[in-house]
């Protein structure tokens, strides 16, 4: 037998090659699809008589003298002058010899940069410098500036970009009638925004409202809108098991334990989620509720109703603090009607955890509660009926999928049979937002706070107010009551920040926990950050909730489910440096009991104007659609709906601010090609989505 001789291993990539790679810049279509951040017209020549200070304009001069000057540094000089005879010097403080022997005296050269008077008369620093003779020809396109690094030169990616857009499969896929009218093809679109001409207004290439951006635009939301309704009718032709509601069950028994009535919009959200888990087709819906709402008890409904059925439920939470908030919740209402509820975290070591995996595997336990150790592999359900997932955007894709597939099993008939699926958010979702993301979603909204919450009032103060701050700490003490502190850092590093400020300027939760411990005296100071092991976590959180803690020091692991009613102020320091739901969410931990509560948004300078926007809408608004609407501004759709999941910005090119009526274009177009034209559906799906499309079904 003869041995084949071994592949030859792959030429070694280039620099720039490597960094097109790290970019995603390795297939045409991709290459076709990176954009100009701005362009650079070179299509014409300023006379320099014409030029004025201060304007980027391009000359055409002829080198007379070059030499290095020794001045403050080293420099070289080249003094020029154009056709008509007006000089113009070029500074360059950074050059190799090389350069000072390809412009020589006599060489002619095409100049691009910011005009200036210096003290020997028009001049340029570091300009754009190209080696051309008066008359050669003139660029017919603005020239691109694509994003890039550092090892990527402009040069090259252009060259590359051309390429790719030369070679991308860019065939029209849509029937006319698909597309808004007067929008050009697709590769018409972008070899207009590769090489505009000269003469195109380039505040229409800026603010992206030419025709040709309006064509990528509608391409990405139409392949987001059909990816979402295909799922949606994938899911149609899946089955779940119908979870009808038992007069007289669990869910009556705990109606009628809970000492206080359902609002409005908790009798409405629950009717809505009892309505589609009776249904054979599993549920995929969000249930969407401000900080305070009273999404807790609407999930424990749903979950009677699916033991009632005879089946199981799982409630999973993204942190161990929130799990066991809701553990200790859904005991307290369910126990007393003969229930076992299982409890699943990291923490839940040998026998202990057996005997849990048992009573789930055996279906004794008919509700599971835990973090993402409910998805782990040894957790079998007997029948899992209902998934919920509290937060749902803290998971990864991934971990929701996983969840689901806990139930699926193949049936007879060539059907698959899955549990209904309840997602849960405090973070409000902007109605645009959820037409997009969210298309395959049924979305239940509880836009209604429980009676007798007292109102929040937000104060922004600088760093320099601290001492203030914690005498208003003993007031409220002394009161009876109690505060939260929130840092951003659990310990210092000397590492720098994104912002350029050193991580060890700022509060850190070890030393303020010593500084307030000291600063009073006196009064119970908790601490409460990640790094506490569980048990230690647990017993921190049980002594404030019993009153025996004045004021708890912690990171944002409080910020959500923690509910201590008699906490009536929150203290956040170094506010400007969380997102504006995430301080939203932390304020939420204040308010919840019957006396009037403060927020304080301690900052520090400079402060930036996005930092500044947050802390005026966290001021101005309590409304958590308000909050969310404006966080949706500032942070941009992917970001808010936490891309990071999946690895992949959700949207491109289009903004949902701006694209309104193209989103209505793509809902209105999507179910007419699904129906009509399967294939260019795919299609479509396939260029814009690629492997995307399967995390836009979680």
């Amino acid at each position: 037998m003869v041995t084949p001789a071994p592949a030859p291993a792959p030429a070694a990539l280039s620099g720039p090659a490597r960094a097109l790679q790290r970019l995603g810049l390795d297939t045409p279509l991709a290459l076709a699809l990176h954009l100009p951040l701005r362009y650079e017209d070179e299509t014409r020549l300023t006379p320099l008589a014409q030029a004025r200070a201060g304007e980027t304009v391009q000359v055409q001069v002829t080198v007379q003298l070059s030499q290095v000057e020794q001045r403050s540094r080293r420099q070289l000089v080249l003094r020029c002058r154009d056709e008509a005879g007006d000089e113009l010097v070029l500074r360059f403080l950074h050059f190799y010899p090389s350069q000072q022997k390809a412009w020589a005296p006599g060489t002619g050269l095409r100049v691009r940069g910011e005009l200036r008077h210096g003290f020997f008369g028009r001049e340029m620093v570091h300009p754009q410098v190209r080696v051309a003779e008066p008359g050669d020809a003139l660029p017919q396109a603005l020239t691109p500036v694509y994003p890039a690094s550092a090892q990527l030169p402009q040069a090259y990616l252009r060259k590359a970009v051309a390429g790719g857009l030369q070679r991308a499969d860019l065939r029209e896929l849509l029937p006319p009638d698909a597309v808004p009218p007067k929008l050009p093809t697709l590769r018409a679109a972008l070899e207009f925004l590769h090489h505009p001409p000269p003469g195109t207004p380039l505040a229409t290439l800026e603010d992206h409202s030419h025709p040709a951006w309006q064509r990528l635009k509608y391409e990405e939301l139409l392949a987001q809108q059909l990816s979402q309704q295909q799922a949606r009718r994938e899911r149609a032709r899946l089955r779940a098991p119908e979870l009808a509601v038992r007069p007289g069950g669990v869910r009556d028994g705990l109606l009628a334990a809970l000492p206080w009535g359902l609002t409005d919009a908790q009798r409405r959200v629950a009717e809505e989620i009892a309505a589609d888990i009776a249904r054979p087709q599993p549920m995929h819906r969000l249930l969407q509720g401000d900080v305070g709402a009273g999404k807790t008890v609407v999930a424990a409904l749903a979950a009677a109703v699916a033991i009632d059925a005879g089946w199981q439920c799982a409630l999973m939470a993204p942190t161990e603090i929130l799990a066991e908030q809701h553990f200790k919740k859904l005991v307290q209402w369910l126990e007393p009607l003969g229930l076992q509820v299982a409890w699943l975290s990291g923490s839940r070591k040998g026998k202990v955890r057996r005997e849990q995996l048992a009573a789930i595997a055996e279906g004794r336990a008919r509700l599971v509660v835990g973090t993402h150790a409910v998805i782990q592999d040894d957790v079998h359900f007997e029948r899992l009926g209902l998934a919920i997932v509290d937060e749902q955007h803290r998971f990864g894709v991934a971990q929701r999928l996983a969840l689901r597939h806990k139930l699926r099993q193949d049936l007879p008939d060539g059907g698959a049979l899955e549990p209904h699926l309840l997602m849960m958010s405090a973070t409000p979702i902007p109605r645009t937002l959820a037409m997009t993301y969210y298309a395959d979603l049924e979305v239940s909204t509880i836009d209604q706070l429980p009676p007798g919450r007292s109102p929040i009032i937000t104060r922004v103060f600088a760093e320099s107010r601290r001492e203030e701050v914690i005498g208003r700490i003993r007031d409220e003490v002394a009161r009876g009551r109690q505060v939260y502190w929130v840092c951003p850092l659990v310990e210092a590093s000397e590492a720098e920040d994104l912002s350029g400020k050193s991580m060890a300027e700022l509060a850190n939760v070890t030393e303020t926990h010593a500084q307030l411990s000291e600063a009073l005296a006196g009064i119970g100071v908790g601490l409460l950050h990640g790094r506490l092991a569980p048990a230690e976590k647990a017993a921190v959180m049980a002594r404030f909730a019993a009153g025996e803690l004045a004021v708890l020091v912690a990171t944002t692991v409080i910020e959500v489910g923690v509910d201590v009613p008699n906490a009536s102020l929150m203290v956040i320091e170094h506010a400007e440096r969380f997102g504006l739901a995430q301080l939203h969410q932390l304020r939420g931990r204040v308010g919840r009991g019957s006396v009037e509560s403060v927020c304080v948004l301690l900052f520090s300078q400079p402060l930036s104007e996005t930092g500044k926007s947050r802390l005026k809408a966290m001021a101005e608004t309590t409304d958590g659609f308000e909050i969310a609407r404006r966080d949706l501004e500032l942070r941009g759709p992917g970001e808010f709906m936490g891309q990071r999941q999946s690895g992949d910005a959700l949207l491109r090119f289009a903004d949902l601010a701006e694209d309104a009526p193209l989103l209505a274009a793509a809902r209105r177009h999507a179910p007419r090609l699904l129906e009509q034209h399967p294939a260019v559906a795919a299609a479509q799906v396939r260029r814009w989505l690629g492997a995307a499309a399967e995390f836009m079904k979680a």
